[in-house]
């Protein structure tokens, strides 16, 4: 079993984030801003991960830390996963009703983040909507993958859980197992920083 658990401690944060890549979508989540539990959930149950995220920030000054953070945990847990004899790649398109998110990743020990997520109001909930390409930025940044998205759509709340449902179907894909694959690169490897 593929299980990564990653602690971060600073002024600003406490976060605890432990994933499962071989589970099947049981979820804990507790990150005290609750439309980003949301999401985190629709990640885990949609990529079948057994995801555990306990965090705690400065959400009296505003939920940026917090966010970042938990993107961080997730992308130091990311970047553990052995890169042998997996697709590598993956991707998915998934709509909610009016709304449509495409998402690819490549978990090329490379980091690079483009997303085109323009939220066209400030928050849903406590969660700031501007820190959701913040989040894909850091997942991408501390996991050592490429990510790509694109969301369209008019209702926000269908906008971003198609685009964490998305993330999580493509990195389901990504992470599975084929043993033709070996090292999957004509360098002959992918190396971790």
């Amino acid at each position: 079993m593929r299980v990564f658990e990653v602690m971060r401690e600073t002024k600003e944060t406490n976060v605890y984030l432990k994933i499962n890549i071989d589970g099947v979508g049981k979820y804990k989540i507790d990150t005290g801003i609750p439309f980003f539990d949301h999401l985190l959930s629709s990640f885990a149950k949609h990529g079948c991960f057994d995801l555990i995220v306990k965090a705690r920030g400065d959400l009296d000054i505003d939920d940026h830390h917090t966010v970042e953070d938990v993107g961080i945990c997730l992308g130091l847990a990311l970047n553990q996963i052995e890169k042998k004899n997996i697709f590598r790649f993956g991707w998915a398109i998934i709509p909610m009703d009016d709304a449509r998110a495409m998402v690819s990743i490549d978990l090329s020990g490379r980091s690079y983040c483009v997303g085109s997520y323009k939220p066209e109001r400030e928050k849903i909930g406590d969660l700031s909507l501007e820190n959701i390409n913040h989040f894909f930025e850091s997942v991408a940044s501390y996991g050592m993958l490429n990510i790509h998205y694109e969301v369209i759509g008019k209702n926000e709340h269908h906008k971003v859980e198609a685009l964490f449902k998305a993330f999580g179907v493509a990195l389901d894909l990504a992470t599975k197992f084929d043993e033709r694959k070996g090292i999957i690169s004509t360098k002959g490897e992918i190396k971790l920083p």
